[in-house]
């Protein structure tokens, strides 16, 4: 808020209110408000103080950057030592009133800005009480002031990690149990644990402790070798690496959780974690599927898997790569504190170069998730990796995370039937706005911890977009995105539902070299993070329902590391086309079209031209057109505006009653088109009744999209079917979407095929 002048006289502040006393040495002057029981305005009160405080004060105003780790060190430090009076504006429960004739206190020089932010926040939270101890009249209805309280307010969202690491700050004790720089490796056993980077046979530390040369890192991408691989469980798999050095992945084969470098405890916990996946009394730790992502995984290959589905293996991938995630952290944080203690010990003579053991920042890993159901159960899985028999995992926050991430069985409303994929989504807190840090040491977890004080950041892309913010903007931050070694992406075809924006802003944030130094020990850094080679060392695990090219450009285009990237690539035999039951003929319509920017285009005009003229006779009633992008949606709804047909339109934006009208206009047959967006059909999956002519203006997203919006279509009266009708347009692009829908083999006929029209008959007696 801005400074007005001197304007008028000064007053005496005995008549003050603590509050006001409070804003006027905030700014400088009395904040003007309206006197609600005599209806009389209010002369402006302004008190001279000195320039110095006019000065500090606008600092305050004008500084806007999230403060560092190390600066709230520094702040922690300056508390201890505050002035009574100082004292007085950090706790308004406890001031006391200014004696008569007392000159207002200055704002001094060595004051930080800092302080005056968590004043101003403690301010907006403890406003209510405040007011209920001054008279109603004294700003009870300034509008200024409440607009000041609501930016506190939202300057203190306890979402924000900028806030929580301000918070969780507070608690030094808690802060020092979790530093990797003030704790040392506890007991002689674990020394094992953390063994030579020179002898060592443990993938994570010869992955780690790779050093590429200058070569290489400038020929990266220029020769490319590729490999097609045939595995028991996953099928076939495509190898490709730039590194010549680079061995393709070998299905492991291995038990022995020594051989295959678990840190204490896992080698303890896993089994019982896992065993619901698991034969009862098989004696086994991983299934079959577990046991192949794992090699890859435990390879520190870059991993692409496109076949988890919400109903099918979910929570068996879920599980096995929070356990690749924790034994990472664990594996990184016992060297860091083995060689903390290496070096606190003045009798052994140490290398400095063998200390280097760490990233720019502290963050290694990043799992990403659609909803906070989602990270919820990582976390849950995190913990119980970590809780052994008889000994319990110290959990800091665990209730505030629960209340924060977790849904009461009324949230959800009674009697809603939706097919089994859709609750598998769907269940539980679906909000997908969140992130928050978790450091992990030892016997304990830590939630909500300050992103440059955690081993591993869970949030949403949406969450993760917020902080990062974009170029321009004074509040942004994605320093802790620096030194990510395990990239985690879950339930990538999710996020093609929310905003792939999102998606592409987080991966070109990521692995940058960071703008602060935030405290860390240069000496300790790896040569590869100093030279900015991060991306080359960063293991990317993908995990999607299906191959989309927007979810493959990022595995293609976004994933440089050395050790190579290892797809699963299983072309679909049979389609979801085989799964409606509705007697109903399929006409799939190619266009032509000569590149992928043109396509667009070409296919507006080809339904406006080709397709449309078929249906605007009032005989062709009852139309339906399904479009999965939201900009193709708004195009066809101008035009038919544009146009005057007659029609009405659905997409997510659309509040109940309008669906509602839409719905029933489309059922009576007073609209003869209806216009719906798949992710509509996705965050809803209402069942339109009247369907007699379907159209989709592209193939779906998603391939069982099409067998639901089709078996829609069943009639109640069965002589009706005669005259149900289905149009699909499609191009050479579409070639992954097709072959979903109708199978590999078909889709290979129809791309090659000199004919542009297929016919296809589904039902009963097809």
């Amino acid at each position: 808020m801005g400074k007005r002048r001197n304007q008028g006289r000064s007053e005496d502040i005995s008549t003050m209110t603590k509050k006001q006393k409070k804003h006027l040495k905030d700014f400088g002057e009395q904040h003007p408000f309206y006197d609600k029981v005599s209806n009389s305005e209010e002369r402006t009160q302004v008190v001279n103080l000195p320039e110095s405080a006019d000065e500090s004060s606008s600092r305050s105003d004008s500084e806007s950057e999230p403060e560092t780790v190390n600066m709230y060190h520094k702040l922690l430090a300056t508390l201890k030592t505050v002035s009574d009076d100082e004292t007085e504006d950090d706790d308004d429960e406890e001031e006391e009133e200014l004696e008569d004739g007392d000159d207002v206190e200055e704002v001094g020089e060595d004051e930080s800005e800092e302080s005056e932010a968590e004043n101003q926040n403690s301010e907006a939270q403890s406003g209510s009480d405040d007011d209920s101890r001054e008279d109603d009249h004294v700003e009870e209805n300034d509008q200024d002031a409440n607009n000041l309280e609501e930016e506190n307010k939202e300057a203190a969202d306890p979402g924000d990690p900028s806030q929580d690491m301000a918070e969780e700050f507070t608690d030094l004790k808690n802060e020092s149990k979790f530093s990797l720089e003030s704790n040392y490796m506890e007991g002689a056993d674990n020394k094992t644990e953390c063994p030579s980077k020179a002898v060592s046979e443990d993938p994570c530390v010869q992955h780690l402790s790779k050093e590429l040369d200058e070569d290489y890192v400038e020929r990266m991408g220029s020769n490319k070798t590729s490999l097609s691989l045939k595995w028991p469980v996953l099928g076939q798999l495509n190898f490709s690496s730039t590194f010549e050095h680079a061995q393709p992945p070998k299905p492991e084969k291995e038990t022995d959780f020594k051989k295959l470098y678990f840190h204490k405890p896992l080698d303890i916990t896993w089994p019982k974690v896992n065993s619901s996946f698991l034969p009862p009394k098989s004696g086994q730790s991983f299934s079959t599927l577990q046991k192949e992502l794992f090699s890859v995984m435990n390879s520190y290959k870059d991993l692409f898997y496109p076949s988890r589905m919400a109903t099918g293996q979910g929570e068996e991938i879920r599980h096995v790569y929070c356990l690749h995630a924790l034994n990472h952290v664990l594996k990184a944080n016992s060297q860091v504190l083995g060689n903390n203690t290496r070096k606190r010990d003045v009798s052994a003579d140490v290398d400095d170069e063998d200390l280097r053991d760490q990233g720019l920042t502290r963050p290694k890993v990043l799992i990403v998730l659609p909803f906070r159901e989602s990270a919820l159960r990582v976390v849950q899985i995190l913990i119980s990796l970590m809780e052994m028999a008889g000994r319990k995992v110290d959990v800091s926050n665990k209730k505030r995370f629960k209340d924060e991430f977790g849904s009461e069985p009324e949230d959800r409303p009674p009697n809603l039937k939706r097919p089994d994929d859709y609750e598998a989504v769907f269940a539980g807190n679906i909000d997908d706005h969140f992130r928050i840090g978790v450091a992990i040491l030892q016997k304990s977890m830590r939630l909500y911890s300050p992103f440059y004080s955690s081993d591993i950041i869970i949030a949403s892309p949406l969450g993760l977009r917020t902080i990062i913010g974009t170029e321009g903007e004074k509040k942004r931050d994605f320093d802790f995105l620096s030194s990510i070694e395990v990239l985690v992406i879950d339930q990538a075809d999710l996020y093609l539902m929310q905003n792939w924006e999102h998606v592409l802003h987080l991966m070109n944030h990521l692995n940058l070299q960071p703008t602060e130094s935030h405290g860390v020990d240069f000496s300790r850094v790896r040569m590869w993070n100093l030279n900015n080679w991060a991306k080359f060392y960063r293991q990317t695990l993908l995990f999607s329902a299906l191959q989309e090219p927007q979810i493959n450009s990022i595995f293609n285009k976004h994933c440089f590391n050395y050790s190579g990237q290892v797809a699963v690539r299983n072309m679909p035999l049979t389609g979801s086309i085989c799964h409606i039951v509705v007697q109903l003929p399929h006409v799939f319509q190619r266009l032509e079209v000569d590149s992928l920017l043109s396509v667009i285009d070409a296919r507006f005009q080809f339904f406006t031209d080709k397709i449309l003229p078929q249906y605007r006779d009032a005989i062709m009633s009852h139309t339906l057109i399904y479009i999965p992008s939201y900009f193709d949606y708004v195009r066809l709804r101008n035009y038919f505006k544009k146009e005057e047909l007659n029609f009405t339109h659905i997409c997510e934006y659309t509040d109940k009653p309008g669906v509602s009208r839409a719905r029933q206009f489309f059922l009576k047959g007073e609209r003869q088109f209806l216009l719906v967006t798949e992710r509509f059909h996705f965050y809803k999956r209402y069942k339109l009744k009247g369907i007699r002519n379907l159209i989709f203006y592209e193939l779906p997203t998603y391939p069982h999209f099409y067998s639901e919006v089709c078996n829609m279509m069943k009639s109640w009266n069965h002589s009706d079917e005669a005259t149900l009708t289905c149009t699909v347009l499609y191009s050479k692009y579409d070639a992954q979407r097709l072959a979903a829908v109708v199978g590999a083999e078909r889709t290979a006929q129809m791309l090659q095929s000199k004919k542009n029209v297929h016919l296809f008959v589904t039902g009963e007696s097809s």
